[in-house]
């Protein structure tokens, strides 16, 4: 079996819950759509620093965490996201991975 990759969207929860109150418009939510990996081996949603970044996201915690490479690790954890996938929806927090490595959906 090939690489697998998904179309989700990224919504940043606090956002979500901000606009639900009253207190930003629609247009202020930040979100972004992004491809990708649907990694059997992650058992969370994982995201670069620039993601994070776009999305105001904030530190909830830190996870240690093995690498593809087999590098051991301590990483951010940030959120709450929701996450957006065809007509499925969920709130997850989301590990920052270092560089520009790409989105993968565990």
């Amino acid at each position: 079996m090939g690489l697998v990759y998904a179309d989700i969207e990224l919504i940043r929860g606090a956002d979500l819950v901000l606009f639900r109150e009253g207190y930003i418009e629609e247009g202020q939510i930040r979100r972004m759509k992004v491809t990708a990996l649907v990694d059997s081996g992650a058992y969370m949603l994982a995201i670069n620093h620039q993601i994070k970044t776009q999305l105001n996201l904030k530190k909830v915690g830190e996870q240690a965490a093995e690498l593809a490479d087999g590098t051991q690790t301590v990483l951010e954890i940030v959120g709450p996201v929701e996450l957006r996938f065809e007509n499925r929806r969920a709130n997850v927090d989301a590990m920052v991975l270092p560089g520009d490595t790409e989105v993968l959906l565990g």
